[in-house]
């Protein structure tokens, strides 16, 4: 692992702080695991941008799946 310095806010610090002390955790665990959250979001956020951008490259054509229409039906 790495030592960085980062600079925040006084207001967001303790609100951290008061959140680490109740989670029985870290500061650098809790940023650790924030920074890893903000990270899955934004590849989510990608993911779906890139999923719309093909739809709209390619959309779906009318008929394109009935052969599947079938295979949708639960039976009872």
């Amino acid at each position: 692992m790495k030592t960085v310095q980062m600079t925040m806010e006084e207001d967001l610090l303790a609100q951290v702080d008061r959140t680490v002390r109740r989670l029985g955790t870290t500061r650098s665990a809790f940023t650790r695991r924030a920074l890893r959250a903000a990270l899955a979001e934004v590849r989510r956020r990608d993911m779906e941008r890139r999923h719309a951008a093909g739809y709209r490259a390619h959309p779906v054509r009318r008929g394109e799946f009935r052969d599947w229409e079938s295979e949708q039906v639960w039976p009872d």
